[in-house]
């Protein structure tokens, strides 16, 4: 009896393990077959819509930006225990100009992320003690550390 219960416990256990991999989807589906259909300076913002639907972002500038963003991650093996694996990320940069028209569009996939530069220089700032931030950093420093005011009536 207890061979039995032993099996069934198995074959119950085995049956919810999958051998397949989960992919996990985020974005637009099929983003490098969709924006081939889109052809620059005769697809307006309504076939734009129509053919990939709303985009991730939308900025808006002369012109107005659209960001379409596409990501398939899957597990990886066993042996890199679980870790994400990314197999897919293609952004779709479309600008539209005043009219509706199509204008220019920029099609990223994950080889062109890795050739992308980026400067590499920050951006120094120098806080005088006469400046508006020192003052305030100042004073809600001293408020930290006396909140009662006790310390200043002393002096």
């Amino acid at each position: 009896m207890n061979k039995y219960i032993l099996i069934s416990f198995v074959v119950i256990l085995l049956s919810n393990c999958s051998l397949n991999k989960v992919v996990h989807h985020h974005g637009v589906h099929n983003l490098d077959k969709k924006q081939s259909k889109l052809k620059i300076n005769y697809s307006n913002k309504n076939d734009i819509i129509k053919i990939i639907g709303p985009p991730s972002t939308k900025s808006k500038f002369d012109n107005d930006i659209y960001i379409y963003i596409e990501r398939k991650t899957s597990s990886s093996k066993l042996r890199k225990l679980g870790k994400k694996e990314l197999i897919i990320n293609n952004v779709l940069v479309l600008e539209i100009s005043n009219q509706g028209l199509l204008v220019s569009k920029k099609f990223f996939n994950k080889n062109d992320m890795r050739d992308i530069k980026f400067d590499e220089t920050a951006t120094n700032i120098n806080y005088s003690k006469k400046s508006f931030v020192y003052n305030f950093l100042y004073s809600l420093r001293q408020k930290i550390d006396d909140p009662l005011g006790k310390k200043r009536q002393k002096n």
